[in-house]
């Protein structure tokens, strides 16, 4: 059916829902890349208008992409919990943006399986930058394997340690370097240049080392495709959590090499090993907007939104972790910081509404309209919206992947700018390791003497 608005006498008419959903979206290069934006300011309002008119069922009737072609779709429709919709099913999409700038933590989590991406997608359209971090900060996302993370008042940070070459010891001295940083709550998280199951088989038994040597209350991941993974656990290499980049079509999923069986097997093969020991999140996901447009796997619909059906895809195995990779993929598709720092916040606020622990890697590539200012901007306004993870990249520069992402340090001034504590069980092992003193803050390093000759009997590093 046609939406209509009129303004200042003309009437705009958008022919689907959408089509009002992408011409709603605050301006974005993929999106205009696509030929599905906004053509002025006035056509964008004039959809936001139609768009906050929209009630919530309407988007349980009329599939952006069919349930027929799709099967990311068909998760979104055979998994609604009507129970839960029922809290909100009265409302359009602006008034729901007014129920949950006002709903209490308990409410969130009460609609949530009640939700679907495409209603928060829509809603998020309609918000300000606070009203997402506002409402973000509300949602609690809680996940756990041998420690806590999303626990309010928390921050937690991935150990990316990343090697060209997939050297072990320049990997070593990236891991020694950020622990005595304090990171590596969220996971020790190698990305591997090679797809070869020796390198990889070498690299998982390295993280398994140093984590079950230092004691380390954390979690390993070498983030190769999880084919491999899969075939690591069958060799019986110690694997933590298996990683996979998905996207929010069956399409874009494809050009991945997955489905949903594929992950599915995956899950369970990692819950089979019994790894865990304080919870049994085994996965690792990440996702960024224009995935699906740069595949051509987006049927017609705004990256924002394929990104918020990603979330769909995650909810359903139960990770320990999510993240954005919020401008990775380039200017192609978030042109400059004002453009990343919305998605970073967008992406945030979808995933934690749908119940995701969401994290972001706040980063940009060196041919986008953006700096490390801009980062600074959105990593600070992350953390005042309850983030569960960013990364700890050595020096912000990964050698590997050559992206700017947020260094050790950037973590160390987040959690003292907004009073933010480690994974409580990391944080105790910072202690009494002597990395950290009683209140969590770090100490030098040269206080640090157990951890140090540790690992120089581990022989990771030369004495």
């Amino acid at each position: 059916m046609p939406y209509r608005h009129t303004i200042a006498g003309h009437t705009w008419r958008f022919d689907d829902l959408r089509t009002v959903l992408a011409k709603a979206s605050p301006l974005r290069s993929g999106d205009v890349l696509a030929g599905i934006a906004a053509g002025s300011a006035v056509e964008r309002m004039a959809a936001r208008l139609c768009l906050a008119e929209v009630p919530l069922r309407r988007f349980l009737d009329e599939a952006l992409i069919p349930y027929e072609q799709d099967e990311v779709t068909r998760l979104i429709i055979d998994t609604h919990d009507a129970g839960a919709f029922a809290q909100v099913a009265h409302l359009d999409v602006g008034s729901f943006r007014d129920w949950l700038l006002c709903a209490q933590t308990a409410q969130l989590d009460a609609v949530r399986r009640g939700l679907t991406p495409e209603m928060v997608a829509a809603v998020s359209k309609l918000m300000r930058n606070q009203d997402l971090i506002l409402v973000a900060r509300k949602c609690r996302v809680v996940t756990r394997f041998r420690n806590t993370i999303g626990l309010p008042g928390h921050l937690a940070v991935r150990l990316q340690p990343n090697h060209p070459t997939d050297d072990l010891r320049g990997i070593a001295a990236s891991m020694v370097d950020g622990l005595l940083y304090g990171a590596g709550d969220a996971v020790i998280g190698i990305n591997p240049a090679s797809d070869s199951l020796p390198v990889l088989g070498k690299l998982n038994h390295m993280l398994d080392e140093v984590i079950d040597g230092l004691g380390v209350p954390t979690q390993g991941c070498v983030l190769t495709h999880v084919t491999n993974t899969l075939k690591l656990i069958e060799q019986g290499v110690p694997v933590d959590l298996v990683f996979q980049s998905i996207a929010g079509t069956e399409r874009a999923n494809a050009g991945f090499g997955i489905d949903l069986t594929l992950l599915q097997e995956a899950r369970e093969a990692a819950l089979s090993l019994g790894r865990g020991t304080v919870g049994d999140n085994v996965m690792y996901f990440e996702t960024g907007q224009g995935s699906a447009l740069s595949a051509d796997a987006h049927h017609g619909v705004d990256q924002q939104t394929c990104e918020a059906r990603a979330y769909a895809v995650a909810r359903a195995f139960d990770p320990l972790l999510t993240n954005t990779v919020v401008g990775f993929i380039g200017p192609e598709y978030l042109y400059d910081g004002k453009q990343i720092t919305r998605a970073g916040l967008e992406d945030h606020f979808c995933g934690k509404l749908l119940g995701v622990p969401m994290g972001c890697d706040v980063c940009y590539t060196n041919h986008a309209e953006a700096d490390q200012d801009d980062m600074d901007t959105l990593l600070t306004l992350l953390g005042a919206a309850g983030v569960n993870f960013i990364m700890g990249v050595p020096g912000a520069d990964d050698i590997m992947l050559n992206y700017q992402s947020t260094s050790f340090h950037d973590a160390l001034y987040l959690r003292e700018v907004l009073d933010l504590k480690h994974a409580p069980e990391f944080g105790q092992w910072l202690i009494r390791i002597g990395i950290a003193d009683a209140d969590g803050r770090l100490r030098p390093a040269q206080a640090a003497p157990a951890l140090l000759g540790q690992i120089q009997r581990m022989k990771l590093l030369p004495a």
